[in-house]
Formats: C-alpha cells, sequence, structure tokens
C-alpha cells in the first residue's frame, strides 16, 4: 500500500473509532438502583428471586447496571412496596400484585385469583396470550411497568386446626387470609384476618384464629405451623399459580437505554424460571418431613370446592358490574383458562394422571 493510501485509511480509522468510544459508553453507563422486596431473607426462595434478577442484570452490564436488594422493612413495608416504585421512592419492587388488591381488585388477576391459572398458563398467557398488553396498560395507571420475576406454582389451602368436610364447616372460622380469596371465602362463612406472616404462629397457637394459608411446605415448614395446627388442606385454589412481579418506576425504565431494558426483562424472565423450579424442587421434600412428623394432609371437598367456585363467580359479575378494569381483565384471563384446560384435558392431565398412578409401581 502507497504511504499516501495508508495515511487515508489510517485516519479513517481513527475517525470511527472517535466516534464510536463515546456512542459505546453513552450506552452503557453506570446507574445504581434501590428495589424494595415484600419478603424477609429468611424467605431465601421468593426472596431470592430478586438477588438472581439483580445478579443477572450486573453480570450482563460488567456490573454497570446495579440493583440492590432490599428486604420488606428495611427501606419501606413490605405492603408499601409498589406505592415506593410508584413514587419514585425506589426504582424498583418485588412483590405480589395481589396486596394491592384494596388500590384496585384488578391487581389481583395479574399475580393469582381464586380457580384461575397455573403457573405455565400464567406463564403463557402474560408471554403469548395478551396478557402482558393488558396488564401494563393497567400497572401504567399506577406509574409502574411489571416483568414476571417468580412463581411459587400452586400453593396448600392452608393450616387447620380442625378438620373441614362441609361447608358448613367453615362458618365462623376465622382464618388468616386477605384479599379477593378472603373476599371469596367471606361469602361461604369464613371471617378473613389479616395478619402479618410473623403474627400467624402466636395466633394460631392461642387459638385466636382457627386456619391459615401461606405459602407450600418448604417455606410453610419454616414457619412451624406445623407444630400448632394439625390439618393440611389441599389445594390452594385462590393460588394456583401465583406470578411475582419486578415492577419498576415507569419513568425511570423509560429512560433506560434500550438494551438494558432488554437486559431487565430477560433477567426477569430467567428469575421467573428459577424460582419455579427451586419451589419444585425442595416442596417434595418438606412435604415428606412435614408428615413424617405427624401432620395429617387433607383435601378440600368437592363440596366445599363447589361451593367456593359459585362464590368466585358470584364476586368476578358484581366487580365487573362496577370496574371496567377488573372486567375487561377477567374476562380475557377465563377465555383463555377455557382453552387452555381443553388441552390440557387432552394431553397434560391424562399424561399427569397416569403417572401419579403409576409413581410407586416397579
Amino acid at each position: 500500500m502507497k504511504r499516501r493510501e495508508f495515511l487515508k485509511v489510517s485516519t479513517a480509522g481513527a475517525a470511527v473509532a472517535a466516534v464510536a468510544s463515546p456512542a459505546i459508553a453513552q450506552s452503557a453507563p453506570e446507574i445504581k438502583w434501590r428495589l424494595a422486596s415484600s419478603f424477609p431473607k429468611s424467605l431465601d426462595t421468593i426472596y431470592g428471586g430478586a438477588e438472581m434478577m439483580a445478579k443477572q442484570v450486573a453480570e450482563m452490564t460488567d456490573n454497570k447496571f446495579q440493583i440492590q436488594v432490599f428486604a420488606a422493612g428495611e427501606l419501606v413495608p413490605g405492603l408499601q412496596a409498589l406505592d415506593a416504585t410508584s413514587n419514585g421512592t425506589v426504582e424498583m419492587c418485588h412483590t405480589v400484585s395481589y396486596y394491592y388488591v384494596g388500590k384496585d381488585p384488578t391487581f389481583a388477576i395479574y399475580a393469582s385469583v381464586p380457580f384461575g391459572l397455573n403457573a405455565r398458563q400464567q406463564n403463557s398467557w402474560w408471554y403469548q396470550g395478551g396478557g402482558e398488553q393488558l396488564g401494563n396498560e393497567f400497572f401504567k395507571k399506577f406509574g409502574v411497568i411489571g416483568h414476571p420475576c417468580g412463581n411459587t406454582g400452586t400453593q396448600m389451602g392452608g393450616w387447620f386446626r380442625k378438620e373441614i368436610k362441609t361447608v358448613a364447616d367453615l362458618n365462623g372460622l376465622k382464618m388468616r387470609i386477605g384479599g379477593i380469596a378472603g373476599q371469596v371465602l367471606q361469602k361461604v362463612g369464613v371471617v378473613p384476618q389479616q395478619l402479618a406472616g410473623g403474627d400467624i404462629y402466636p395466633s394460631l397457637e392461642k387459638g385466636t384464629i382457627d386456619a391459615a394459608e401461606w405459602v407450600g411446605p418448604y417455606d410453610d415448614q419454616k414457619l412451624g405451623f406445623q407444630k400448632v395446627a394439625k390439618y393440611y388442606y389441599y389445594p390452594g385454589f385462590w393460588e394456583g399459580g401465583p406470578t411475582v412481579h419486578a415492577f419498576t418506576n415507569l419513568e425511570k425504565y423509560n429512560a433506560l437505554p434500550k438494551n438494558y431494558q432488554a437486559i431487565l426483562t430477560n433477567a426477569c424472565a430467567n428469575a421467573n424460571s428459577w424460582m419455579a423450579a427451586r419451589y419444585d424442587m425442595q416442596n417434595p421434600a418438606a412435604l415428606k418431613q412435614l408428615v413424617a412428623g405427624g401432620t395429617q394432609l387433607r383435601p378440600f371437598t368437592n363440596e366445599v370446592l363447589d361451593a367456593c367456585l359459585k362464590a368466585t363467580n358470584e364476586l368476578w359479575a358484581e366487580t365487573s358490574a362496577k370496574n371496567a378494569d377488573f372486567k375487561k381483565s377477567i374476562d380475557a384471563m377465563q377465555a383463555y383458562r377455557s382453552d387452555e384446560y381443553l388441552w390440557w384435558q387432552v394431553a397434560e392431565y391424562t399424561f399427569d394422571s397416569f403417572m401419579i398412578r403409576s409413581r410407586t409401581r416397579g
């Protein structure tokens, strides 16, 4: 190459480098956010979903985008995590949207509602069935955007100090259960009680409540409910597959570079899978230990389930009549659920049922 041509190429290369370096720097700014969790560190799996997400965001950005996770109560009370995100006190929170039905019952639909979707169906509706568009259209009214960031799978029906065989056995029963599920059970005679996690054990022990629901075997065992209530019922029909969301302040999210938005979205999706897989791994061993220790497993009878389903449908009709957002979301979810179970009864249900029956065979 002639010297003059070489100098031209070198000069052009330097110019490109001068333009590219600032552009790269601008697309990867150093950002530090705070995230308020609704959960204590002791519940390592549900709390751990936020830690997993934050770790992946940091790793995918060479630690330029850092999200510090704070447990419930460290920055704000656990049930005020969404408010803190909405008003900009923190940039993010990790919470379950049904905690906020006092603001609007529509929140519950995107976490879990009685006789709603299981975990896989919840993901399918969100990612492929229009749930994401509907959900974030609603969340936008509160200044946040949501990303699924965990799922516990179907939860248990809770701990009872006495057996529940008929609907009449529910009449006057004081049960720790809140939100939409509490409204449903109130229709069949239950007296719902709002209690923080740390207050459940002493209340059961003293008999000031007769029953309590929490999560499932792994988390319930940690709180020791088996020591103060003998009967463990299933399924938790009000939580067939509760989604735990990472909510981000919408203004802060929109200010992120597009690649950071994509990284955050994908880190949340990874944490969503991680949490569900971890609970599926942890719950079998915990359930075995509980039963070996004397816990009495009991299924809710069809009579109880049918009565609660009837009460649920009544509540949906009443709520839909006065809340257009709720009606739009619940109608969409129920239509999706119907098609999903049309498919599940063909393949998933028949396969799982056979395998469950065959589990103890040679």
